[in-house]
């Protein structure tokens, strides 16, 4: 395989025989790549260059309003971090970005308040950029009607009721977009080192003909530019623990681009509640016969059989010690 395969997301509508095909499909190329191009999505073309362009703009504010909001200021590890910021791997990324969650009240901690409740709370959001909000959250509510049908299409695959997975995002699903800027290095260096992503599933934007990102599949790396009017998709360790590895958490990396040049890249993660157990399928003969069990997490850290929010804290506290040791140093 030289590239991603390409999956026709409109097929679902196009009458019961091709959403059949596209659910076939959907569940061959999850169960053997783990990674797929998504066009038809309905997104509105000009929500994403709007997106792009407001992106861009936080980006050139100047140094002291991003600092304003970086992350070593939100316990939710919300907000900006700086080049050089985030670990992947034990290796620092080199980028750039801002994470966006969901606005909620931070949770008022008691004797015997989970710890992973630390992470729900405010965004951070730059005053002389108002549009960057507004746009934002959009994108938050666009991309998460994709996630939900994409899941429910898994879910009926894999001979489940179309809804077993609604559950888990009915209320309070953890929804997080990363803003992601990589400037360019004189020498092909680490944008963010490989590692799986850690939750249910994950929508990729990059720039038109900003290429980086490289895939694993078979013992060697797949070079996975963007596609127009397409999204990367991939899902994460939570769902392959729920369908015990038959759909597959596949290792991914993404290279700084040339020195003069650089990127903007927007990964929109969709996740359960903290406080929710994916479930586990009950897959039928033909397919649980070939299901892997879970994948052997490179950096030693595999996903635990818990809350969605265990191990969203255990990745945060991992990826940015500067805010672990600043506002969670009993957890360390």
């Amino acid at each position: 395989m030289s590239t991603l395969p390409v999956l026709d997301f409109s097929q679902l509508d196009a009458g019961v025989e091709a959403a059949a095909r596209f659910r076939s499909e959907l569940l061959r190329v999850t169960h053997e790549v783990g990674f797929f191009y998504l066009t038809g999505h309905g997104v509105d073309p000009n929500l994403t260059a709007e997106l792009l362009r407001v992106s861009r703009e936080f980006f050139d504010l100047p140094d002291e309003q991003k600092l304003a909001l970086e992350n070593i200021h939100s316990p939710q590890f919300r907000g900006y971090t700086r080049v050089g910021g985030e670990l992947t791997a034990n290796a620092v990324d080199w980028r750039e970005q801002i994470d966006i969650g969901v606005d909620r009240p931070e949770v008022t901690r008691a004797p015997g308040t989970p710890d992973y409740w630390r992470l729900e709370g405010p965004n951070l959001w730059p005053e002389s950029l108002p549009e960057l909000e507004a746009v934002a959250l959009r994108w938050n509510t666009e991309l998460s009607r994709i996630a939900l049908r994409l899941l429910r299409a898994w879910a009926l695959a894999l001979g489940s009721p179309e809804d077993v997975f609604d559950a888990a995002f009915a209320s309070n699903p953890f929804l997080l977009t990363k803003i992601v800027r990589y400037p360019g290095q004189p020498e092909r260096a680490q944008g963010v080192g490989e590692h799986r992503d850690g939750g249910v599933l994950t929508l990729l934007l990059v720039e038109p003909g900003k290429d980086g990102l490289q895939v694993e599949h078979d013992g060697e790396w797949i070079d996975a530019p963007p596609l127009e009017n397409a999204f990367v998709v991939n899902i994460g360790e939570m769902l392959e623990l729920a369908t015990d590895g038959y759909l597959k958490a596949t290792l991914h990396r993404v290279f700084s681009p040339v020195d003069g040049s650089d990127r903007i890249s927007v990964p929109f993660f969709f996740n359960p509640a903290l406080d929710t157990v994916m479930p586990r399928l009950q897959l039928p003969e033909e397919l649980s016969g070939k299901a892997r069990g879970l994948s052997v997490d490179p950096t030693d850290s595999p996903i635990l059989p818990t809350t969605y929010g265990d191990n969203a804290l255990r990745y945060r506290l991992r990826a940015h010690p500067n805010v672990a040791s600043a506002h969670h140093a009993d957890l360390l």
